[in-house]
């Protein structure tokens, strides 16, 4: 009995890691191994424009995370200004909306006929010529957009850096006559240099992946190239060739961020003094407080009252039939892709954990590297092996038996649900480390004394202890799972729809309205995770 069971976890842990490792290898065989012709082309037509234009988005929005989130998170951990412990946790509120869906609020207030012209054009009578708006649907756009809604990512690094730190080194440079701002360059801000470098490497990494931005601001990047390669021009060769070239700069960039993450310094423990805090009065402090209002105003407060504006006046029936299956598709899709998700985090983390070798070091490896590659090269990498296998499969039954088989594999939910699982692996790789890290050794030690086969340990004394780590990562993927867009867009089973793919359906058919319906209950459910990591926030602080 012992050795079914640790024959059972290997192999889960064997398939999780073909399942990660498939979609790599996939695309670069396809992409390797595909004509040089429709490459050429590219490299003639849009390649450039796609390099040029995902780049220059990796490197606007890393710069703009990067001031956004350094210099709020500094203000709020290291000076005292009216409205900082609530601004404290409001930081982080951007993170419940998706790029896409801040696309379509904005784009409902700042188009030409939207309330900013309008009201513009009344009041000093202005005709449609006669005056310049900056465009919303442009890379700027895109840019700004994407910067609102990832800068969580560096704020919440680079505060944690600064609460890591001693008081001590800060104390004594300010009594060697450093003012506050020269110490915050010269001690705080190298000490956290790291941490900041790591939040903008993921802001570059969910640039790259991002589709239904830049897709609905007409901005060509790769993503959108894999997409219109597949779907408009029907070229498979062309689309693994760009989705092998952003799965290569994806890698690199998981890659600097795993170094960065080693090399990171903090204090563990306790802080050996105090952090002191600049009393910021009068006109410092009220600057204090706009410049961390901004984000929380931007990025949360008025995309919320333009969408209920939006959806009210719409046609949307949220609770008819059709948006209830909407509703259902989208919950089950989420429900199952959590659960699996999960399921396979606490088999590699407990395998690694109990069977220490290569394999299970390798398959946790790979199933970190699976946040880093879009979801688009995900579906790619599915879609092109699986579908010449269907499609032989079909040819087989047919030629044998009379019978078509039609598409049992690319165009079932179980396919879609692969993508997630490889897709969000790391983030609950990550709830679960951080569970197991607190875990004392000796409790493995003592079940396989008495007798406890790997499975019961993990399910019998693992499973409790990690029940909070577990259900934050299903949470966390749940809400991952009912944002996604660009694998779901390809992979979906026809007539299958989520409430993303209605959002982003009527959006593409400038039905800016009904699309804020299904963009409201996303960023809904976003923001139970986001709470609840607000008040994660809260109870740190010790406030």
């Amino acid at each position: 009995m012992l050795k079914l069971t640790n024959a059972l976890m290997m192999t889960t842990v064997f398939v999780v890691l073909v399942l990660c490792a498939f979609p790599i290898i996939a695309v670069a065989v396809a992409a390797l191994g595909a004509p040089t012709d429709g490459l050429s082309n590219l490299i003639q037509t849009v390649l450039p424009l796609y390099m040029w234009n995902t780049f220059g988005l990796v490197i606007v929005t890393g710069l703009s995370t990067l001031l956004i989130g350094l210099s709020t998170a500094w203000l709020v951990t290291m000076t005292e200004f009216p409205g900082r412990r609530i601004l404290e946790v409001l930081l982080v509120l951007p993170f419940a909306f998706p790029a896409y869906v801040m696309a379509y609020a904005y784009t409902h207030i700042l188009d030409h006929p939207g309330i900013v012209q309008s009201s513009l054009r009344d009041l000093f009578g202005w005709g449609p010529r006669d005056y310049w708006f900056p465009e919303i649907r442009s890379f700027g756009g895109a840019a700004a957009m994407l910067s609102l809604v990832l800068y969580p990512y560096v704020y919440l690094l680079a505060r944690a850096a600064f609460l890591s730190q001693s008081g001590a080194q800060f104390i004594a440079a300010r009594t060697l006559g450093h003012g506050p701002w020269n110490t915050f360059v010269t001690v705080s801000l190298p000490m956290a240099r790291a941490a900041a470098f790591g939040g903008v490497l993921l802001v570059a990494m969910e640039t790259i992946a991002d589709f239904g931005t830049v897709s609905f601001f007409g901005v060509q990047t790769f993503a959108t190239g894999i997409y219109q390669s597949w779907f408009a021009m029907a070229d498979r060769a062309a689309a693994a060739q760009l989705a092998l070239g952003l799965l290569s700069f994806a890698l690199l960039l998981a890659l600097l961020e795993r170094v960065t993450r080693r090399t990171s310094v903090t204090t563990h423990g306790r802080r050996q003094e105090d952090m002191p805090r600049f009393e910021l009065q009068g006109a410092k402090g009220f600057a204090a407080t706009l410049i961390c209002f901004l984000p929380v105003l931007l990025g949360a407060i008025i995309p919320t009252i333009a969408l209920i504006t939006m959806a009210i006046g719409s046609e949307q029936d949220l609770f008819g039939q059709r948006y209830l299956g909407f509703i259902t598709n989208s919950l089950t899709l989420a429900l199952m892709g959590a659960v699996l998700t999960v399921l396979a985090a606490m088999a590699v983390g407990s395998a690694r954990r109990i069977f220490p070798s290569i394999m299970t070091r390798t398959a946790l490896q790979a199933a970190r590297l699976g946040y880093a590659v879009p979801g688009g090269v995900i579906a790619v990498g599915l879609l092109v092996p699986l579908a010449a296998f269907d499609n032989w499969l079909s040819d087989k039954a047919e030629t044998l038996f009379g019978v078509s088989t039609g598409l049992l594999i690319t165009g079932s939910v179980a396919l879609l649900l692969v993508a997630y699982v490889v897709r969000f692996l790391a983030a609950a790789i990550s709830a679960y480390e951080s569970g197991a890290s607190a875990m004392n050794p000796n409790l493995d030690n003592a079940a396989r004394i008495l007798g406890a086969s790997p499975m019961r340990t993990a399910m019998r004394i693992h499973s409790p202890l990690l029940t909070p780590s577990l259900l934050t990562a299903a949470l966390i993927v749940f809400v991952d799972v009912m944002k996604e867009l660009p694998a779901t867009l390809i992979l979906r089973p026809f007539n299958f729809d989520t409430l993303a793919v209605q959002a982003f359906r009527l959006a593409s058919d400038e039905r800016l309205a009904g699309a804020a319906v299904p963009s409201l209950v996303i960023a809904g459910i976003g923001l139970v995770p986001t709470i609840l990591l607000c008040l994660r926030i809260r109870r740190r602080s010790g406030e």
